[in-house]
């Protein structure tokens, strides 16, 4: 987005980057997100802000090699959106899901859970049975329109399926990835005690952790 114009063009050194709102607007995507980019953009040292006045370039002494690549950028902008979605979708879905989940469908879960835990499941697999685990929750609410959102979306709805490609996931993969479990684990034994604040708390912990991440 902005790291693109700013190494690119047309915003250039001293330049002011457009308001909270216009950016909002031009892009379709909440404020949080835009805050977010522009901290990142400040944290690799492309803008700086000062407040009451607004947020600038930095000169153009700065070298796209020592930078995130500008898609890459992109790449977060869109996978964060996806993430206040979910935020909004599955944490009520998880609710549902242990009000009405079936002995059958509760099984299925288990069995997701199980290969999840696997150490010897190649990360392609990993965001596929990731997927599977969290679109199984959205068909235990028996609403259409819950698991047809997430089904189609597809594991695009997985950061690590969209940001592995980009080296973001990299810093101490082996914690991260048994938090995850841990998290997987918490919102499976709600489900299957049948609690449903619980499990939309589990659920919640578990998404902002992944955005927190992220």
């Amino acid at each position: 987005m902005f790291s693109k114009r700013i190494l690119e063009g047309p915003l250039r050194g001293g330049e002011k980057l457009p308001s909270e709102t216009a950016i909002m607007l031009e892009h379709g995507v909440s404020r949080t997100v835009v805050r977010e980019t522009v901290s990142r953009l400040q944290a690799s040292g492309m803008v700086e802000t000062h407040h009451g006045i607004g947020t600038f370039v930095c000169g153009s002494s700065l070298s796209q090699g020592a930078l995130i690549n500008p898609a890459t950028i992109d790449i977060i902008v869109d996978t964060l959106a996806i993430m206040e979605l979910r935020i909004g979708l599955e944490v009520e879905a998880a609710a549902l899901a242990a009000e009405r989940r079936t002995p059958d469908q509760l099984e299925a879960l288990g069995a997701l859970l199980d290969q999840l835990e696997q150490s010897d499941v190649r990360a392609g697999d990993m965001a596929e049975l990731d997927f599977f685990f969290h679109l199984s929750i959205a068909e235990m609410t028996g609403n259409y329109y819950i698991a047809h959102t997430l089904r189609h979306f597809g594991s695009v709805i997985i950061p690590h399926s969209q940001l592995a490609s980009a080296s973001l996931f990299h810093d101490e993969p082996l914690c991260y990835e048994q938090r995850m479990q841990s998290e997987h684990a918490q919102i499976y034994e709600a489900i299957r005690h049948q609690n449903p604040e619980r499990a939309r708390a589990a659920m919640r912990l578990h998404l902002d952790d992944s955005r927190g991440h992220l």
